[in-house]
């Protein structure tokens, strides 16, 4: 099969798992990198071997790429992916697609006008875990799927982060940081969302960095830092996410299924492997092995995706359309929240396909 000329855009702290996971798919080809740091374009480039380093500019003016993987900051999302589509490319952007709504639904219209693919992050639900998962719940495993429980608790990043101040900025906090790797999750098991209400809370104004270079520097938090939201799901199903940078510590699971029959044991989204389980009352929780491929992390899996339907002419599995969805889910739990209401979503998107069985390694058809 042809390969897809890729050119990456944004050579940051996540671009090396990017360089690394898309050397795993044979039909991806990455020809260029682009930063607006030319230096840390070229350095990219050396350490990664890849052909040229460009300004983005001209990475997206440049013929020989197909494909543009967008890995600026959230702020940045649309604008790079939006001059991609115009650019006649297709794009896979980083989480979220976009920082407001509506400009969400401009990058999901203009990609179908342009007849190009837009796909976004996360593709943790490729793993080996998840898809275990998908397949025990599609196979009536646990009965009807009734209710969900997801949690991300933690201090927060700016002990551990270079640059920490954009996590506590309009396209941040721990919804729309870490709330797309449970959503997309829940949303591949149990179908899409039809409504949500929510809570949320500043419980710091500004915190202060402990992580270098910036030690000692205060940031002004702008956005939500704990968030909780009651999704009700188009198949009837219900769930309650919380997500936090208020939490010192935490014993929660990451993500289970309640069913009719069994609870199920979903592992941290933000990685595809294991492990899983399946609980029963008054008796021991057993754990399933993994039916699936894919255990490893990797940047790349969503973007070859991507490739393989381009060149087969199929739907990909982590679309535009479901990405707008997680984004419309994540704006309606704070609306919800700031304006103490049930909010009605006003996009939904198909429930993305699971992968076959026996695939080897590097492909995904």
């Amino acid at each position: 099969m042809e390969r897809l000329r890729v050119g990456i855009v944004g050579c940051g702290k996540i671009s090396a798992a990017y360089f690394k996971g898309c050397r795993e798919f044979p039909i991806l080809d990455v020809v260029a990198c682009a930063d607006l740091v030319a230096e840390r374009a070229a350095a990219q480039a050396a350490e990664f071997g890849i052909p040229r380093a460009l300004t983005p500019a001209e990475l997206l003016a440049d013929d020989g790429v197909d494909l543009v993987v967008n890995l600026t900051i959230p702020a940045a999302h649309h604008a790079v992916s939006r001059a991609a589509i115009d650019a006649g490319k297709h794009v896979w952007c980083e989480k979220p697609l976009a920082v407001e709504r509506a400009e969400g639904v401009d990058l999901v219209r203009a990609a179908a006008d342009a007849g190009v693919l837009l796909g976004c992050a996360p593709d943790t639900f490729f793993g080996g875990g998840h898809q275990t998962c998908r397949k025990l719940i599609d196979d009536g495993w646990i009965g009807e799927p009734l209710h969900a429980a997801a949690f991300m608790a933690g201090p927060g990043h700016e002990s551990w982060h270079p640059d920490p101040a954009f996590y506590y900025q309009p396209g941040g906090g721990p919804m729309f940081d870490m709330g797309p790797y449970y959503l997309t999750a829940l949303v591949h098991l149990l179908g899409p969302v039809r409504s949500v209400a929510g809570l949320t809370r500043i419980t710091r104004p500004e915190r202060l960095i402990t992580s270098e270079p910036r030690r000692g520097e205060r940031i002004s938090v702008r956005v939500p830092t704990h968030v909780q939201g009651l999704l009700e799901f188009a198949s009837g199903a219900q769930a309650v996410i919380v997500t936090s940078f208020d939490v010192q510590a935490a014993h929660l699971p990451r993500i289970e299924v309640f069913g009719s029959d069994r609870t199920l044991a979903v592992p941290d989204p933000n990685g595809p492997g294991g492990p899983v389980a399946v609980g029963q009352a008054r008796s021991e929780w057993q754990e399933v092995p993994l039916t699936y491929g894919y255990t490893a992390t990797s940047r790349g899996i969503g973007v070859a995706d991507m490739a393989y339907a381009i060149r087969s002419s199929r739907p990909h599995r982590a679309s535009g359309t479901l990405a707008l969805h997680v984004l419309d889910i994540m704006h309606a739990v704070h609306e919800a929240a700031a304006e103490r209401r049930q909010v009605e979503l006003t996009t939904t998107c198909e429930r993305p396909a699971p992968l076959p069985l026996g695939l080897q390694p590097g492909t995904l058809d």
